[in-house]
């Protein structure tokens, strides 16, 4: 299992040039490339997106591109003669004009803007795709490697607060029943204090407390939040992407949790349920991260 941050670095050269492509990534709910390269590589951008898309499932991968020449390359010197004649024609119509001497040579022409151009010779581009995607590869396994190592990291402090989690709702399945209990010694205390003496009616007493005890039971609550806490660590053992079912099932486990708050009567089953929450809410930040 990975996390989705993670950065890699890879290198291949062939003598002449050298490629170096670094990849950052942090989390995000799909796999979202961002390339930031030279120009010369838009047209091989088709192998990024190929190579990433085979080795990374989800996540905002950053790419950067870095091309260093190794030797001397090839250069090419042209001349635009029609744009040189166009230079010679308006010195002489400058000196015929003004009566000056004119002494518009070569070496003041070949100075003219955009007379002379320089070109490099472009490398052939099968060798650049072949190099790209090397460096690719070196770069992307370093990066799922990091990602590994970052997404045991997750997994065990995953485990770690649903541990906590089921804790808390073992202390709460323990009280939920003292909760009816005390609700009754409550109620027919206040009966005894209103009624002064006079005999408890004990049928409409059960009656209240028997309303109370369906509006209050949270059992089903509980038993769903087991069974997804096992959900919880059978996912967590799978060893591809669980980010998203992870997602899914942790709404699940907020959902349960708010139910039980929303039936509670009672101050230290409230509390109980709140530190539930609050550890769900650090289980969902984790599985944020999670490819």
């Amino acid at each position: 299992m990975k996390s989705m941050t993670g950065y890699g670095k890879g290198v291949a050269s062939n003598g002449e040039m050298q490629l170096t492509v670094e990849l950052k990534s942090v989390n995000h709910r799909f796999l979202d490339i961002n390339t930031k390269i030279p120009r010369s590589f838009i047209a091989h951008e088709d192998v990024i997106r190929s190579v990433l898309s085979q080795n990374v499932s989800r996540g905002h991968v950053d790419v950067f591109i870095n091309v260093d020449q190794l030797s001397q390359t090839p250069r090419t010197v042209t001349a635009d003669v029609a744009l040189a004649l166009g230079y010679v024609q308006a010195a002489t119509q400058l000196a015929q004009q003004t009566g000056l001497k004119n002494d518009f040579q070569v070496n003041s022409l070949m100075k003219s803007p955009d007379v002379i151009k320089v070109e490099q010779v472009e490398q052939d581009d099968e060798v650049v795709r072949q190099l790209l995607q090397e460096a690719l590869t070196i770069a992307v396994d370093k990066l799922n490697e990091m990602r590994q190592v970052e997404g045991a990291k997750l997994i065990a402090d995953l485990n770690a607060k649903i541990n906590h989690v089921e804790q808390l709702l073992n202390q709460l399945q323990q009280y939920a029943p003292e909760v009816v209990v005390q609700y009754r010694q409550k109620l027919t205390q206040r009966m005894q204090e209103e009624l002064q003496g006079v005999e408890i009616d004990q049928a409409r007493l059960l009656n209240e407390v028997a309303f109370f005890t369906d509006k209050a039971n949270v059992d089903e609550e509980i038993t769903r939040l087991h069974c997804h806490i096992q959900n919880a660590r059978d996912i967590l053992k799978l060893t591809q992407p669980i980010g998203r079912k992870l997602d899914f099932l942790v709404q699940e486990f907020n959902r349960e949790a708010n139910t039980i708050c929303s039936k509670s009567n009672n101050v230290a089953l409230t509390n109980l349920a709140l530190e539930i929450k609050n550890e769900i809410e650090k289980i969902r930040e984790q599985v944020q991260n999670l490819e």
